[in-house]
């Protein structure tokens, strides 16, 4: 056989795979968490094509809005927010104002949408199923540090600029439990006395590994031995 005819049959037995893969469309058989062409919802398991999907709303508020309301109905009270520079230097965009998800807070908090996305997320999917499995309660109410300082990474008169400076990061301090105990991470990251909450400090912080692209807390360093650090930047840096 010629080789213009092999090359020929080859395209043709190409052409036809093609052909069948597109009328059968395997890709509906995916769940939705695995589905590339799925719109991200708040119930899908994190998975590294949801962390796809949460990279690619960061410069669309509106899809990235459109997300954060397919969480339950009267589960997430959030305001969209227009662009706009709290302090000069430090622009805002793509933020939202969150004042209660399924805990309360200590005050409401301004964050990026994605970040947003990703800590309901994990709230849902990790943080109350954790406080339910180990602590035998949910949480009712987060007590944090905040979200926006317009700031150098550890308040430098020089070097990069903090996520929290475009509002990309949350730093989250306490838990408090519908039966009223509280989970404090300086107290009790270390704690030989509450076993049980060194134990759920430890398992939230690996968890929120898989939604956010930096995690750190206290075995980092001293400035963060009070606190856990959230923020959307990175790919997966955790300590």
């Amino acid at each position: 056989m010629k080789p213009i005819a092999v090359r020929l049959i080859k395209w043709l037995l190409l052409l036809a795979i093609g052909v069948g893969i597109f009328l059968t469309r395997p890709w509906d058989q995916l769940p939705p968490e695995w589905n590339p062409w799925r719109p991200l919802e708040i119930s899908h398991p994190m998975t590294p094509i949801s962390k796809w999907k949460l990279s690619r709303i960061s410069d669309n508020p509106e899809l990235c809005r459109a997300v954060l309301e397919t969480a339950p109905e009267g589960s997430l009270d959030y305001l969209p927010l227009e662009d706009y520079t709290p302090v000069e230097g430090c622009p805002l965009t793509n933020v939202v104002r969150i004042s209660r998800s399924q805990s309360t807070y200590n005050s409401p908090f301004t964050v990026t949408c994605p970040l947003a996305v990703a800590w309901v997320m994990f709230e849902r999917q990790k943080l109350q199923p954790l406080a339910q499995q180990q602590l035998g309660s949910p949480i009712t109410r987060i007590e944090h540090f905040g979200s926006f300082a317009c700031r150098n990474i550890y308040n430098r008169d020089s070097g990069r600029r903090s996520q929290h400076a475009t509002a990309n990061a949350l730093d989250v301090a306490t838990f408090r439990l519908e039966d009223g105990d509280r989970i404090s991470v300086l107290r009790h990251w270390d704690s030989s006395s509450a076993p049980r909450k060194a134990d759920f400090l430890r398992d939230v912080h690996d968890a929120a590994c898989s939604y956010f692209g930096t995690v750190l807390g206290p075995d980092y360093n001293q400035p963060h031995e009070n606190h856990f650090h959230f923020d959307g930047s990175g790919f997966g840096f955790c300590r």
